[in-house]
């Protein structure tokens, strides 16, 4: 099970869900207080802002912040929930969510998750530079980019309620 939540809600996501891990994808100047019950080894902090193209003095999603998701996903035993984070919980964090479904499950269809976080968050609009990036990582061939597409942005917010998306 893939937790996701924005910044303020963490501990209480973390708490509620038992999740032993957590992904925060937030910006590089961003304090982040894990909760007591998630060790250090069991986070990665991803710095970059939510951004679609590259911008002067703002750090955009790239390779190497996918290859870090992805090595960190690989690495979760999956015994407990992982939390994953980003500021407001709208679109870095379900971008990474998507992703981390899309690697876990490499059989499952793209639009079958795409519509699956949709229906687990009507706020959700996944970064789609991210899912680009990562779409290519993961030689989805584009469909994780136009599932994504095809779910459309989600209703406007200032925060996303917490929301899970489940793994086969």
């Amino acid at each position: 099970m893939i937790h996701v939540c924005p910044l303020s809600r963490l501990e209480e996501t973390v708490t509620r869900t038992g999740a032993q891990h957590v992904l925060s994808v937030i910006n590089v100047a961003t304090p982040v207080t894990l909760p007591a019950t998630v060790r250090r080894e069991n986070h990665l902090f991803v710095g970059f802002n939510d951004i679609l193209a590259p911008q002067q003095g703002l750090i955009h999603p790239a390779a190497e912040h996918v290859e870090a998701m992805l090595g960190f996903i690989s690495r979760w035993p999956r015994a407990a929930p992982l939390v994953v984070h980003c500021f407001a919980g709208i679109s870095r964090s379900t971008a990474s969510a998507y992703i981390a479904a899309c690697a876990l499950e490499p059989g499952r269809n793209e639009a079958e998750l795409a519509q699956a976080l949709r229906a687990a968050s009507p706020i959700a609009t996944p970064n789609a530079l991210l899912v680009e990036i990562a779409d290519a990582a993961l030689g989805r061939q584009g469909r994780m980019s136009a599932a994504i597409a095809a779910i459309g942005r989600g209703r406007e917010a200032m925060e996303n309620e917490p929301f899970e998306i489940k793994l086969g």
